[in-house]
């Protein structure tokens, strides 16, 4: 098992021996002079104990070593049969943690990146490409598009990167693409996106002209053409999707798996009270956007609206009146004291504020809207844990925190 180094090992043959590994010495042979038996008797007896205890100290940690050794050589023949190696299993299971999209089979990274957001008219192409590049290198492996953002060029914008991924069936099997339709068509998205199916598709709003039969039928027929795998919700109100998912078992059609909601300390009582509600009655799972709160969270408000911030972009006006509000003020001093606890954990204001976004029951993924790769690296350095503590100590500081329907009755 152990082969010579240059002939300079010792034993046999240049081989290591256990004595020479492991430093256990072999029993002494006997004498053949009884007097000096006699005489190494009583040395040896007053040590015989405390030796015996070290030896087996020593042998039980070398057969727990080559246990260790023997499983995870039988994990790495078992992985190479899957193409994959343990080094990048263990990088993947460090880098990113991965949660069930509801009560789904689908696993999605709780940290996914909304193309829709980040790459409208803010960024060029090729920061987009850097963007998806680095997230799915970092475990990333949910991006959300739409078609109708930024006159449909979040879809278009996404194209190069996809193409890239697209070129190995085991590449694309290891990501998970969305899109949100309204007034275009599923058939347009996946040509601008160059891609046969996405994983999920979302109904963006419900469309009250539409029976919901008809839409569930819809999207039954999406899934069964292969156009789709999934599909689910966005900002749909419970009781819509709640009649979406009984006209799907009463029809046999195929249900929504997921909502998207905005989600973040100043919008809670949808993700907190209704859709943890939802989950467990029907397995809908939440896939939240905006933890950040437009950026207001970040702290680059404070001091009125940068010049070069969403706010001051052209139609935003309706974020730069929030900010500029009675309200916005009042949100924007807690957010201070928010950046006082963040600097106490060793974080940022950002990474606790998706933290603790995570932290709630049924949230399946946080999307991430970011416009450059430092701002992406920091939100993906996330909290690993939020605390009772801290979730406490933020919900007495923000004094907002949603009562369920049974603590109303209580």
């Amino acid at each position: 098992m152990f082969a010579s180094r240059g002939g300079t090992g010792g034993g046999k043959g240049g081989k290591y021996s256990v004595e020479d590994l492991y430093g256990i010495s072999k029993k002494p042979k006997a004498s053949s002079s009884s007097g000096s038996i006699v005489a190494k008797a009583g040395a040896r007896s007053s040590k015989t104990s405390e030796q015996r205890t070290e030896s087996e100290a020593l042998a039980s940690q070398i057969l727990e070593a080559a246990h260790r050794l023997v499983e995870r050589r039988r994990l790495e023949l078992y992985l190479r049969e899957c193409g994959l190696s343990l080094a990048e299993c263990e990088a993947e299971r460090s880098a990113m943690a991965y949660r069930n999209l509801g009560k789904s089979g689908l696993r999605v990274s709780c940290l996914g990146l909304g193309t829709w957001v980040t790459f409208g008219s803010q960024i060029s192409d090729e920061m987009a490409e850097n963007l998806m590049t680095i997230a799915y290198e970092n475990g990333v492996n949910l991006f959300d598009t739409a078609e109708v953002y930024a006159s449909g060029r979040s879809d278009r914008t996404a194209e190069p990167p996809l193409k890239l991924f697209s070129f190995s069936s085991f590449l694309r099997s290891s990501f998970v693409i969305t899109t949100k339709i309204y007034w275009g068509g599923l058939r347009g998205s996946l040509s601008r996106l160059q891609l046969d199916y996405v994983d999920i598709v979302f109904a963006n709003r419900n469309d009250v002209n539409s029976p919901m039969e008809e839409i569930v039928r819809a999207m039954t027929f999406v899934i069964n053409q292969g156009m789709a795998m999934y599909w689910g919700t966005s900002r749909w109100s419970a009781m819509e999707i709640m009649e979406a998912y009984s006209v799907a078992r009463q029809f046999n059609l195929i249900p929504p798996v997921c909502e998207q909601a905005e989600y973040h300390y100043f919008q809670r009582d949808k993700v907190e009270v209704q859709l943890p509600e939802l989950y467990h009655k029907i397995g809908v799972g939440a896939m939240t956007w905006s933890p950040l709160a437009c950026g207001l969270i970040t702290g680059k408000y404070s001091d009125g609206v940068p010049e070069c911030s969403r706010a001051a972009m052209k139609g935003y006006q309706w974020l730069k009146e929030r900010v500029n509000s009675e309200e916005g003020r009042r949100q924007l001093a807690k957010i201070k004291e928010l950046h006082l606890l963040a600097d106490r954990l060793g974080c940022t204001a950002a990474q606790l504020a998706i933290a603790w976004c995570l932290r709630s029951e049924g949230v399946s993924s946080v999307l991430l809207g970011v416009s450059n790769t430092d701002q992406l690296l920091e939100n993906l350095g996330i909290l690993s844990q939020m605390t009772p503590q801290t979730i406490t100590e933020i919900d007495a500081l923000l004094g907002n925190k949603p009562h369920s329907k049974k603590e109303s009755r209580a």
